[in-house]
């Protein structure tokens, strides 16, 4: 199988296999037990993958929470955020984003607003086929949807415009899981921070492929996978930069119980998955100067020979400020469903995003390119991608185009 859909999964690298092993058989200790050795070392083995996924991003390791995944961290601090700052702080109820976030960022956000189905699942089954109802409900929050620029950036003079007395909250993504386009976050976040607002960014796409140093760059949240950087699934984190006197932002938890990760999300730690998730972090740290210089070659090379075989071909999103190895790619003339199904056997690819993969794409909408949806797939490399791999797909490829 040639497996080129790494933006939706990466596989497992060995060395997290091996890392994780151990807490699958002898070390099954719960870590918030007491005193004897087999929680002592859960707690442990938890504190040190901490540790190895702060050292990724520049953080201190009790910036670090851990969650399931980076959809539930988007979803922990976005409702988390604007349900203290409204309802205990008195501070505001608006709330910005933009068009291409994540469904993750996205459907909290749209929730918030209001916008919901009015109907239950068994209620919606009695329907004629394609009949749809919504109603808006008024849960007392403003959100403000930003546009962007035809490479899907956010302009910072759009979000400067955006930001009023009520805002307490932007969330933008730092790489766009479509296209591949990286937003200015940087500049964005800095703007934020000089008005006072809080900064999330979704950094799922981009953790071991883009460098992080939350010291350098000003946001107050960030959420990951760990399955997006060859670790396995089911576990994720997001990252809460302390304030003065080493407080964390105060924001409702989003699961309520015990006092596990700093009371932020309450839960029995998936030890094994935790400890995946470090190894992963500190692989990534090791290796990231020698194969990111390598994915961006590849992806060079892929690009001039897919060019060669169809010159029709056209590349979405920023050609320069964008993730290693991610490729949105229009092939006129070819719908990417016909062709994933017709290659399936051998090549695995996808048409976008895996958690939008049976509607049309809003984020190639958003950019102008709607129209090109049908003839759209996303070809994502990685660190174990060969020239071999993507001459053989090639060669598939020119099959089609002839």
């Amino acid at each position: 199988m040639i497996y080129l859909d790494n933006s939706a999964t990466t596989p497992i690298d060995p060395e997290v296999k091996d890392a994780m092993l151990p807490y699958l058989t002898e070390e099954y200790g719960n870590p918030s037990s007491k005193y004897y050795i087999l929680a002592e070392n859960a707690r442990k083995a938890v504190e040190e993958s901490r540790e190895k996924i702060a050292r990724l991003i520049n953080a201190d390791p009790d910036e670090i929470i851990f969650t399931s995944c980076a959809s539930e961290s988007n979803n922990m601090i976005i409702k988390g955020v604007a349900d203290y700052k409204k309802y205990v702080e008195n501070k505001g109820n608006h709330i910005i984003t933009s068009v291409t976030e994540h469904k993750s960022v996205l459907r909290p956000c749209k929730f918030l607003a209001g916008y919901e189905d009015a109907l239950t699942n068994k209620e919606r089954n009695r329907l004629k086929p394609g009949k749809k109802v919504e109603r808006k409900i008024d849960r007392g929050y403003e959100v403000s949807f930003l546009p962007v620029n035809g490479y899907g950036q956010v302009e910072a003079d759009v979000l400067e415009n955006a930001i009023k007395s009520t805002t307490t909250l932007v969330s933008l993504i730092w790489g766009n899981n479509e296209i591949g386009t990286l937003n200015p976050i940087i500049d964005l976040a800095a703007l934020c921070k000089s008005k006072g607002v809080l900064f999330h960014s979704d950094a799922t796409q981009i953790l071991g492929k883009v460098k992080i140093d939350v010291k350098d760059v000003p946001v107050d949240f960030l959420s990951f996978s760990a399955h997006k950087l060859y670790g396995p699934k089911g576990i994720g984190a997001c990252y809460i930069r302390k304030g003065n006197y080493g407080l964390k932002p105060a924001m409702t938890a989003l699961i309520h119980g015990g006092s596990q990760e700093d009371g932020y999300r309450a839960g029995t730690h998936c030890v094994h998955n935790i400890v995946g998730f470090g190894k992963a972090a500190e692989i990534a740290l090791r290796d990231m100067d020698s194969y990111l210089p390598k994915i961006m070659e590849l992806e060079k090379q892929f690009k001039d020979a897919l060019k060669n075989a169809n010159p029709n071909v056209e590349f979405n999103g920023h050609t320069e400020q964008k993730i290693p190895g991610v490729i949105s790619v229009t092939i006129p003339g070819v719908n990417n469903e016909l062709l994933i199904k017709k290659i399936k056997d051998s090549v695995a690819i996808s048409t976008g995003s895996a958690c939008s993969a049976d509607e049309p794409s809003y984020v190639l909408a958003a950019i102008d390119r709607g129209n090109t949806t049908r003839n759209t797939v996303r070809i994502s490399l990685t660190k174990n991608t060969t020239n071999n791999i993507l001459a053989e797909f090639i060669k598939i490829l020119e099959t089609e185009f002839a």
